[in-house]
């Protein structure tokens, strides 16, 4: 049988492939309700067969929101490029243009491939303005066009600004991007500034949740009113995916609006704070906290200067920051400061601590070679670690033993004098 025939007999016998369905459905030609998208200051942005939507509004410098004026972020990035210190929220060398602040909007809380970024905010400090910029995902099926259009924006952009933004804006654009990435620019290598961890560091202890909207109330002297909560955002787009109007979905550009000129607010706030220009607004808490901040990050000089204005009051953190400063003079071996301070704990006698006599017992003992005022301190620390051991009901038989080793010894030391 020739080669020819054969391959007549088998045709019969190929299954016809059938052509494949996209995943994604397609998007509508037509914009419904364009006029309301219009006068929303909303335009449609095309990219090859898709297009997304966005809104752009912008802010004179000089208007204030909440404590401050949107100009002031311009001021304290001038103040970071002078200051001597670093700080993970330092400015030093950058412009208060470079910055980005973003704020996203989902279908979900999630961080998997089935969550969709429909809103994409993206906020920016000019020399005579802030401009926020919004890319809306009209449909599912639209994604290259908003990343195309958000990526090309952004590129040039080299700083992040946002409130939870490391755990969970960026990575999920991150993931929708793994979708599109042939078809779109790639992501910048942005250096990000996440503000939900500085806030987390000075007021978890403090604020009832660490919400944004929360540290807008009590912190920024901001009231939103009758903004539209976070958590509605997906409902809101669901509706609007079967309706198409824009009224649907409005309240959500504008919480997403609100939520960028916070972060800017925000941002000023706390760098008035670590820069040393807010104290009169400032609690011993926050003192104290931004004292371990700095010495996290090993600027111990400015995490005295802190350390110092918490001490002066009277409450547990006080004490606490006393025992801190010390705690860097004795690393610094400032032996003398850091002696007056752990004395100065010593005579708070609402607390049950006996480390301050450990540490002046020690100094004594191997700094001043003063035997008996080591051995003093040393029996006052045991004193006050029985007190404390009775009203916890606790025992510690490796504390209780090096005790009784440190006060034989000094013990020794003296009769031998």
């Amino acid at each position: 049988m020739s080669l020819s025939r054969k391959l007549k007999r088998m045709k019969r016998h190929l299954a016809t492939e059938e052509p494949r369905t996209h995943l994604s459905p397609e998007p509508a030609r037509e914009l419904p309700f364009d006029r309301e998208w219009a006068a929303f200051r909303t335009k449609v942005c095309t990219f090859e067969d898709q297009f997304c939507l966005v809104r752009e509004v912008s802010y004179p410098l000089g208007e204030r929101w909440g404590r401050y004026r949107f100009g002031d972020v311009q001021a304290v990035v001038e103040k970071w490029n002078g200051y001597p210190y670093s700080h993970p929220l330092s400015a030093k060398g950058l412009d208060s243009g470079e910055f980005i602040f973003f704020d996203t909007e989902t279908t979900g809380l999630g961080t998997g491939a089935g969550n969709t970024i429909f809103l994409l905010g993206v906020g920016r400090v000019l020399s005579d303005s802030v401009v926020v910029k919004q890319y809306f995902l009209p449909h599912p099926g639209c994604e290259v066009a908003l990343y195309h259009h958000f990526l090309s924006d952004v590129r040039e952009m080299r700083n992040l600004v946002t409130y939870n933004g490391k755990s969970f804006d960026w990575p999920q654009v991150k993931t929708r991007h793994t979708f599109v990435r042939d078809q779109v620019p790639r992501l910048p290598a942005f250096g990000h500034y996440d503000l939900l961890h500085a806030a987390r560091r000075l007021w978890k202890q403090e604020l009832p949740s660490l919400r944004l909207s929360v540290v807008e109330q009590h912190i920024l002297g901001i009231s939103r009113g009758n903004d539209t909560p976070g958590q509605m955002a997906p409902l809101l787009y669901f509706d609007y995916l079967k309706s198409q109007d824009p009224k649907d979905i409005m309240p959500v550009f504008f919480h997403n609006e609100r939520d960028l000129l916070s972060l800017i607010s925000l941002y000023i706030h706390l760098s008035k704070m670590l820069l040393g220009g807010n104290e009169q607004r400032m609690n011993a808490g926050e003192h104290y906290e931004i004292g371990r901040w700095y010495e996290a990050v090993g600027e111990y000089e400015r995490a005295l200067s802190s350390y110092r204005q918490a001490a002066a009051d009277t409450s547990a953190v006080g004490y606490s920051a006393k025992k801190a400063a010390a705690r860097l003079y004795k690393k610094q071996r400032q032996w003398d400061k850091a002696v007056a301070l752990w004395k100065a704990c010593c005579q708070d006698g609402k607390r049950m601590d006996p480390e301050p006599y450990i540490e002046l017992s020690k100094v004594y003992e191997h700094r001043y070679k003063d035997a008996d005022e080591a051995l003093y301190y040393a029996l006052k620390g045991y004193e006050c670690w029985k007190r404390a051991r009775r009203v916890l009901r606790a025992t510690d038989s490796r504390e209780h033993e090096q005790f009784q080793k440190r006060i034989h010894r000094l013990e020794m030391r003296c009769s031998q004098c």
